[in-house]
């Protein structure tokens, strides 16, 4: 059998297996109802959360990859999460819109602040060819423009919403509930859908923006479309789940190292790896004895190291993704 399919299906086969671990880690949900109701309005919210958000991250990350030409096109290094972040910060901070209204205020705000970083790294980069170094100083530039307007905003906040934004940036599964899950996930899932549809099409960018042409494909246009999906993607997990490092940056990049470049296996595996991953770190966070650690911190202990070897190794740079697409 080809390894591929073996390959997509063991990932999903991952992520079930972590997802009936969490389910059945405690047996007295099937018999004891204060167990149940306490797995199904704090538990599964949050499974649900790190099962969308996962995979939305690598899903984005592997797209941004190709569209920046970049294998360090992860949403974190290059500047859309602190965009997202900002526009989260003037809402909890700023009090622009009533609490009642974070609901879907949230998840709106930080797509537009995704938008807009992810626009402007863009047009950046392609000032500057879009070479690797262009993507991640045009990201530096961005996240540090972004940084210091949060730390404005900690400046003349109010003490206990600068609180909350603390531990909201640090990232965090424990927040959501079923109306935010119902607004937001309902986003993440169209949106993943959406870029498994242009998975082929995302091909057609590793042969030059002529030969493209060719077989039928508008470099142009496929870039603005997806710039934006990514954006919805980011804006939206960051709005659930707050600023996750390194989730996006590695999975992709592993799975085009084992399996190669072909998107239209690279981005549903993304998202099954993803996922599988978040659901890990939530069972990590589990079997903590109930002590909730921050998400970032968990996904920088594992995904820092592992990325500080990639690099000494000289392995980051080693994939391609073929010439400029003149987009």
């Amino acid at each position: 059998m080809n390894a591929r399919p073996v390959a997509l299906l063991l990932a999903i086969g991952t992520t079930m297996l972590l997802v009936l671990l969490n389910l059945f880690s405690h047996p007295a949900i099937l018999s004891d109802p204060v167990e149940q109701h306490i797995f199904m309005q704090l538990s599964l919210p949050v499974l649900l959360t790190a099962i969308l958000v996962g995979s939305a991250l690598s899903m984005s990350s592997a797209t941004l990859q190709v569209l920046l030409n970049n294998p360090l096109a992860d949403p974190g290094i290059i500047g859309i999460s602190s965009g997202a972040s900002l526009s989260a910060g003037m809402l909890i901070v700023g009090g622009i819109i009533p609490s009642s209204a974070l609901v879907w205020g949230l998840p709106v705000a930080c797509f537009i602040g995704a938008l807009l970083s992810s626009l402007l790294i863009f047009r950046l980069a392609q000032r500057l060819q879009l070479t690797h170094a262009s993507v991640i100083l045009a990201g530096i530039a961005i996240s540090t423009v972004c940084a210091a307007a949060l730390a404005w905003l900690y400046l003349f906040g109010d003490a206990q919403a600068t609180r909350n934004l603390t531990f909201w940036l640090m990232g965090s599964f424990e927040h959501t509930h079923y109306p935010i899950l119902g607004i937001a996930g309902s986003a993440l899932v169209f949106g993943m859908i959406l870029l498994v549809r242009e998975r082929s099409h995302l091909n057609a960018l590793y042969l030059g923006e002529h030969n493209a042409h060719l077989i039928g494909v508008e470099p142009r246009l496929l870039t603005r479309k997806l710039l934006i999906i990514c954006a919805l993607l980011v804006g939206v997990s960051v709005s659930i789940a707050g600023s996750i490092a390194f989730v996006g940056l590695l999975v992709p990049h592993i799975l085009r190292r084992l399996l190669g470049r072909d998107n239209r296996l690279i981005i549903p595996l993304s998202g099954a790896v993803g996922a599988a991953l978040m659901v890990l770190i939530v069972n990590i966070n589990t079997a903590l004895s109930g002590v909730i650690l921050p998400v970032s911190l968990l996904t920088a202990s594992i995904g820092g190291p592992i990325f500080i070897y990639v690099l000494y190794r000289g392995q980051m740079f080693a994939t391609q993704f073929g010439g400029r697409h003149g987009v």
